[in-house]
């Protein structure tokens, strides 16, 4: 059994002391074969943050990290340190690769940089990474749990959320679905959910928010929280096991508030057709 801690929107420079070492504690007691951080990682891209950023990782001491950025890790006021080297200071800290990749028996992961440096917010997905990934799950093994991280959701539960949808996920959940994907984890807009993005092909796969992990700017009513994946083999059917996390400040720690068994739909059914209209 496998498992994979999703860790997202941090936003260092407004993280809170008591959840950072609570987050702390709780990554050391799972001990999770990958941690995963979709995105804004610092609050104002500044050297200082994603050095803060960098110290924490490292005292999690994790057996695998990977680390995208988001939309606040571009600088917002320095107009040309954005045009010319917006991720500067998150390579310089946190390594060069913006788009890394985790393989294991159980795991296939792979992230993308949806960031665009022209856009303020928004988050695209070019047809060259469309087609990078399909490659990719297309050679998966059958017994990989195959995700996708991106940092932008593809699908919205609440309406205001629409106008925060990553661009070119229409194309990109399609080919995602037909090479065999199933996950999409996201963040950016700090509310926690799963659900499944159902097409017309009789083959469905799923897209998992992430709250914010360790920011005040908390949002739902939902503490702040994480997820912890969990996959292995199984006998009868492909299923995985989504678990939140989330902060109690009654006992300053992680705890346990949901768990959703999710299934997995079989590789050979590829889908052909359209996506429905919940995209």
């Amino acid at each position: 059994m496998s498992a994979l801690l999703q860790i997202s929107d941090p936003h260092f420079g407004t993280e809170q002391p008591a959840v950072a070492e609570a987050l702390l504690a709780f990554a050391r007691l799972q001990n999770p074969d990958v941690v995963v951080w979709s995105g804004d990682i610092t609050q104002r891209a500044r050297r200082s943050q994603f050095a803060a950023a960098k110290r924490f990782m490292d005292r999690m001491a994790a057996r695998e990290c990977l680390v995208i950025p988001g939309n606040h890790d571009i600088p917002l006021f320095d107009i040309a340190a954005r045009l010319f080297n917006p991720y500067g200071h998150f390579r310089e800290a946190l390594g060069t690769e913006l788009e890394p990749v985790f393989e294991s028996s159980d795991l296939s992961v792979v992230c993308l940089n949806t960031t665009r440096p022209w856009r303020h917010k928004n988050g695209e997905v070019s047809g060259t990474q469309i087609e990078r990934v399909a490659r990719h799950f297309r050679a998966a093994d059958p017994n990989q749990l195959c995700v996708v991280v991106v940092h932008h959701p593809v699908r919205a539960v609440e309406a205001s959320d629409r106008k925060n949808l990553l661009r070119g996920r229409r194309q990109a959940v399609r080919r995602w679905a037909e090479a065999g994907a199933d996950l999409i984890l996201g963040g950016h807009i700090h509310l926690p959910y799963a659900c499944a993005l159902d097409t017309d092909t009789h083959r469905s796969f799923w897209t998992v928010q992430a709250g914010t992990g360790l920011s005040h700017r908390v949002r739902g009513g939902v503490p702040n929280s994480v997820n912890l994946i969990r996959h292995g083999p199984q006998a009868s059917r492909r299923q995985c096991t989504l678990e939140r996390w989330d902060y109690d400040q009654t006992t300053a720690r992680f705890g346990l508030a949901q768990r959703t068994d999710i299934p997995l739909a079989p590789r050979s059914a590829a889908p052909t057709g359209n996506l429905t209209s919940a995209f």
